[in-house]
């Protein structure tokens, strides 16, 4: 192929120098052949010179006879010799011009060459790329071969799988039925079982209250003071009959070791007592039915006192506070302990509920676990099994466990106790940006930058439901059967467990990174990229409050913001290190906290006792903060 592209190129040289002759040619033909004539006639009239010359003295002799012959020759002979040199100048000029073109020419034919050099160097550089070109071309047949065979194979395999998954979807339908047929069968054993635990129980209470009025009767007889270093133990009984006859008298009987008898505490106090240690009414069993037993319903509160030289109660003031149900919420204004956390970013943390205990997570892939002891935060542990970062924390209500979402498309729960991992929680097919358990800590809602949020049960340890929400969702907040989401698309939407269907959702101005409920739970606490907060009322669905200030600037979206256990303060970090504190009542900023972080700032939060915060950083530090 290529020795016949280079005959083809050779011959239509040739044939353009062909062609070029012939026309260069045709042009000088008439110029040659007026040249050759001038030339014959030049060599004519150098003939007739020499003879002129040689018949100069033949002619002076004949000059007499011939003289009016030789006059006409000489005359026709100067006028021949003035054309012919007018000729020979003309063709000297011809001559000068053609040469000129001759000149001309060959440079135009040295450009060419040199053009067609160029153009031979390029076409041998465009054959080397179309060889190359060529080779590409197989090699992407064959790719493209193998990727139809790869394609045909995962079809293939696909199909496999469809055939597999109907069987197993079968097999599920049918064990779901077979579990449903079990359940029935236990609620009736579990009926059963009600009704013969509310038999028994009725005779038992029959057997105590009689027992009861025997007792007081004997004790009415003999009636002694009461010795008040002795310890008491107050039985407080209601017993009523449930056939419609009247009940029967409240009675209180104090025990001593010498069997002595003391009036009943008053009602106020029990109540008291009930609600601190939070001991509330017990109904009997349920029958199968669903209802009330048939007799009687029991009451009882057994509170024992003994006398002590100090306090009665030995709690921690945290505790304390829990307890009683009040919190002294304090707006921090001093660092009590700057410290490093973790071996780079610090993206979570989280208090315990009712504990001096808090978790944080970081991009070393550990959650790690502190105690605040006076005013630093100690380390207790560290809790291991993430394949990345953390991404957010989270404790169950009582504090046992701890739930944490991960860079690793899975979310992972830990006893704190022991530090063990218990469950890990995989199916999302991106980064779990946030994960909350619901109120029965038997449930969690995830949710990914996937764009989905999943519900799991931790009993069956498996995914109950996934909800595509269309956005990738960044925090999460739950409440008894509502899910509260917020999403990179600047909306925060609302979802109905049991319908896994958007009940409503509201639009921000902003990306937004972070919700937090209030305690009374009626308040979402949100924060966008707009820099703004703001507290939504859930039951009228509308904004009550927004909240900035100069040099407020959300640093990422993860920044996670919290409500004081009061919701009196709203708290959340700047990019720029600072701490801001904003009031609820007033809609003003109340602190600014900004010595001791060098670098954005990506979590707060807030001790339940009120009395410490704790921020961390995308540096690896954390700061404690309180009004101590």
């Amino acid at each position: 192929m290529a020795d016949r592209r280079g005959d083809t190129w050779k011959r239509h040289i040739s044939e353009q120098l062909r062609m070029r002759d012939r026309v260069q040619r045709q042009a000088f033909e008439e110029i040659i052949s007026q040249y050759n004539r001038l030339l014959e006639k030049s060599d004519l009239q150098a003939v007739l010179s020499e003879r002129y010359q040689s018949d100069g003295p033949r002619a002076a002799q004949l000059s007499a006879a011939d003289g009016g012959i030789r006059g006409d020759l000489q005359q026709e002979m100067s006028q021949m010799r003035i054309k012919h040199q007018e000729e020979l100048t003309e063709l000297h000029k011809k001559r000068g011009e053609l040469a000129q073109n001759v000149i001309e020419l060959n440079n135009q034919i040295q450009q060419k060459d040199k053009e067609i050099q160029r153009n031979e160097a390029k076409m041998l550089e465009y054959q080397t790329q179309i060889a190359t070109l060529e080779g590409d071309c197989r090699k992407l047949k064959t790719y493209l071969q193998d990727l139809e065979q790869a394609n045909q194979m995962l079809k293939d395999e696909y199909d496999a799988l469809q055939i597999t998954f109907s069987a197993l979807e079968e097999k599920l339908r049918r064990t779901t039925e077979d579990n449903q047929e079990l359940v029935s069968r236990w609620m009736a054993e579990k009926a059963q079982e009600a009704n013969r635990l509310n038999a028994e129980n009725e005779k038992d209470c029959r057997r105590r209250q009689a027992k009861l009025q025997k007792e007081l009767a004997d004790a009415a007889k003999e009636p002694l003071p009461l010795d008040p270093e002795d310890d008491i133990e107050v039985l407080a009984e209601d017993c009523g009959k449930g056939t419609g006859e009247d009940s029967s008298p409240s009675w209180s009987l104090s025990r001593t070791s010498s069997k002595r008898i003391s009036q009943v505490p008053p009602g106020g106090l029990l109540d008291s007592i009930t609600n601190i240690f939070g001991y509330h009414t017990q109904p009997a069993i349920r029958g199968s039915s669903g209802s009330e037993p048939a007799h009687w319903n029991m009451i009882c509160v057994c509170v024992c006192c003994r006398r002590r030289p100090g306090n009665s109660l030995s709690t921690s003031p945290e505790n304390t506070e829990t307890l009683l149900g009040g919190v002294e919420v304090r707006v921090p204004s001093t660092a009590l302990h700057v410290f490093e956390a973790h071996d780079g970013e610090v993206n979570a943390v989280r208090f315990s509920p009712g504990s001096r205990l808090l978790a944080t997570g970081g991009m070393d892939r550990r959650v790690k676990l502190w105690e605040v002891i006076s005013g630093r935060c100690e380390p207790k542990g560290a809790l291991t099994g993430s394949n990345a970062g953390i991404t957010s924390i989270e404790f169950d209500s009582t504090g046992s466990y701890l739930l944490a979402a991960s860079n690793d498309f899975a979310s992972r729960i830990w006893t704190v106790d022991d530090f063990r991992l218990r469950h890990t929680l995989t199916g999302h097919s991106g980064k779990v940006l946030a994960a909350r358990f619901l109120l029965d800590n038997a449930r969690i809602v995830s949710g990914s930058y996937d764009r989905t949020l999943k519900l799991w049960d931790l009993r069956s340890k498996v995914c109950m439901k996934t909800v595509f929400a269309g956005s990738s969702c960044n925090d999460i907040v739950c409440t008894e059967q509502c899910v509260m989401s917020g999403h990179f698309d600047k909306k925060v939407r609302f979802w109905d467990i049991r319908a896994e269907s958007i009940v409503t959702e509201l639009e921000l101005q902003g990306r937004v990174t972070s919700l937090d409920l209030s305690q009374e739970r009626t308040e979402l606490l949100t924060c966008s990229r707009d820099d703004l907060l703001k507290i939504i009322d859930l039951r009228t669905n509308t904004v009550r409050h927004t909240f900035s200030a100069p040099g407020f600037k959300c640093g990422a979206d993860w920044t996670r913001v919290c409500f004081s256990p009061d919701s009196n303060y709203v708290v959340g970090g700047s990019a720029d290190g600072g701490v801001y504190v904003w009031n609820v009542l007033t809609g003003k900023l109340d602190r600014l906290l900004d010595k001791n972080h060098s670098s954005a700032i990506n979590a707060v939060s807030w001790s339940p006792s009120g009395t410490f915060v704790l921020s961390v950083e995308k540096g690896s530090k954390a700061v404690l903060w309180s009004d101590l």
